[in-house]
């Protein structure tokens, strides 16, 4: 999606139980990244319900853990690696605010996690570039499925 960002890969050591949920969530973040964006947000969106806001560690260890067993996660493909941790998370229990946006000058896209609105794994300066176009928050997820029971 973007040159922005290409992360080194990491050389976090993994138990066996956690690649496994790495390599998970980075197969099945490979088969939604290919889906249309409006359905992509409607999918997170359901798979984030009921979880609770990840915090900073948990989500930078998701983050870690993603790029050690993916060369594409850690390259230039944001987008796969942005719901690869959040799905890993999910796994857990929890979810991090997700984003794609784009930055005008010059032209670019990006996906990210963040927690309380600071990126994890990120550059700085990347909240300046860059103009979320959507965003998937444990909070509104379930706020609006509250909001779907009462009605």
């Amino acid at each position: 999606m973007s040159d922005f960002v290409v992360v080194p890969r990491s050389t976090m050591r993994l138990s066996l139980p956690h690649r496994v949920q790495a390599l998970l969530a980075v197969a099945y973040a490979r088969c939604l990244a290919r889906r249309d964006p409006q359905w992509l947000e409607r999918r997170l969106r359901r798979i984030s319900r009921n979880a609770r806001p990840a915090t900073a560690s948990e989500t930078l260890t998701a983050y870690q853990q993603v790029i050690s067993v993916s060369t594409r996660c850690s390259g230039r493909w944001c987008l796969d690696r942005s719901i690869a941790v959040a799905l890993l998370l999910r796994m857990r229990g929890v979810w991090p605010e997700w984003h794609t946006g784009v930055c005008l000058n010059p032209f670019r896209a990006h996906a990210w996690v963040a927690v309380d609105g600071k990126p994890i794994g990120e550059p700085d300066g990347l909240e300046e570039n860059f103009q979320t176009l959507i965003l998937v928050a444990a909070n509104e997820a379930n706020e609006e499925h509250g909001a779907s029971q009462e009605d």
